[in-house]
């Protein structure tokens, strides 16, 4: 998968066709890892902690949500922050700064014990993702000089591969002693950090040969929040993740409604499926963005997410629909994905990457309003549900079809 996309990637806009694969360039090989590394940690916390509240405290369910999904609101509103902060001190330096945020809270998460603590620290957490997320995007995309989609599907396949192994090394840690699963990250992200410092000199050079004249932060805002470009990119991301959070929240609902005690087997077949798929599916999703304008491709994702919406619909006649609507699910999932941050890479000047990259964090906050709008939909019929989420997705499409957003 990585060869035919990165290398194809790699010879995108090089002369005579020949470019340095990304595996070949240091500081794009230690983003990637550090990527990894990263979502690895992350994924073996985030599906336990609701889990870790309700075994360490007597929250209610609500509650628990609340502490759970601040870490990604946090993340949400305050990556702008992160990215203006990128522009303004160097993304070296943000990363090393969310990192020690991240190892502290971690560390202090495995042997803290009070609740209003254990909060405090969870919220932490989201601090953490606010500062590395916009400053590894924008010093990726500062390496990434003609290959900018190859890097960003790279990008996402770390992160397919981090959701599919980091729970189950959490489940494993959960199993020895639940505050395991805050002890062993800590660990990693040390390890990561020690990788940034050590080879801060290569990360630092793409700030100082890209840098330009820094904005101030006022400025960089401004900036950011008046350009339609980036607004209609935000917008398209918002529009994806509304949709793209049903699989995750109210389609097991929809399982259960009708499979009743079998959900749990299938869905957990589903996600297993979803996983293998999105991986496996990186190497032909890179073959036609080479052979497809971006607006095709764009308008291929949407419509199927469509066919899967539709068929996913179907479970009520027979089962087999529900593992076919997944292949479409993914097919739509890996050709839209990537879109946004590669668009984004192609429409900023360097100086203002980490002001756009961290005012397009907002578009996750699809991850919340997807779940409450979906659930009244569900509560008040099926079909509307389906329909709705079939005829929604293709809002993507239509705000990245500007070709504006693509270059000449």
């Amino acid at each position: 998968m990585t060869d035919g996309g990165a290398e194809g990637g790699a010879a995108e806009g090089a002369p005579g066709g020949r470019s340095t694969a990304w595996h070949a360039d240091p500081a794009l090989r230690l983003l990637v890892i550090g990527s990894l590394l990263n979502g690895l940690a992350f994924f073996a916390t985030l599906p336990f902690l609701a889990l870790y509240l309700s075994d360490v405290s007597s929250l209610s369910e609500a509650r628990i949500g609340l502490v759970v999904g601040s870490v990604a609101l946090i993340s949400s509103f305050g990556g702008a922050v992160g990215g203006l902060l990128t522009d303004r001190f160097g993304g070296v330096r943000v990363i090393q700064t969310g990192l020690l945020f991240n190892v502290g809270a971690y560390a202090a998460l495995a042997a803290a014990r009070q609740l209003s603590l254990i909060v405090v620290l969870v919220c932490l957490l989201g601090v953490g993702r606010l500062l590395t997320e916009p400053a590894t995007k924008k010093l990726l995309s500062l390496a990434a000089t003609g290959m900018g989609e190859a890097v960003f599907r790279i990008r996402y396949v770390t992160l397919c591969v981090a959701a599919a192994v980091g729970p189950l090394g959490g489940a494993a840690l959960y199993a020895v002693a639940n505050w395991m699963i805050f002890l062993t990250p800590a660990v990693v992200f040390t390890g990561y950090l020690v990788l940034v410092v050590a080879r801060a000199p290569v990360l630092r050079r793409l700030d100082e040969a890209h840098g330009g004249e820094a904005e101030g932060v006022g400025s960089g805002w401004r900036t950011a929040t008046r350009d339609p470009l980036l607004l209609r990119v935000v917008a398209a991301g918002l529009v994806l993740f509304l949709v793209f959070s049903q699989f995750e929240s109210i389609l097991p609902l929809y399982i259960k409604e009708v499979r009743g005690e079998s959900a749990v087997t299938y869905f957990s077949l589903l996600l297993a499926l979803n996983a293998v798929l999105a991986i496996a599916m990186q190497w032909p999703a890179s073959w036609l963005s080479r052979r497809m304008s971006p607006q095709r491709l764009a308008l291929l994702g949407a419509f199927a997410f469509m066919v899967a919406a539709l068929l996913f619909r179907g479970l009520e006649t027979h089962v087999a629909l529900l593992f076919l609507g997944v292949v479409f699910w993914t097919v739509g999932e890996a050709v839209l994905f990537p879109m946004p941050d590669t668009v984004i890479h192609h429409i900023t000047p360097d100086s203002r990457k980490g002001a756009y990259f961290g005012f397009a964090e907002l578009r996750y906050l699809g991850f919340f309003a997807g779940p409450v709008a979906g659930g009244a939909l569900l509560g008040a019929s099926a079909s509307l549900y389906f329909g709705l989420m079939a005829v929604t997705v293709f809002g993507t499409w239509l705000l990245l079809r500007d070709p504006r957003l693509h270059g000449p």
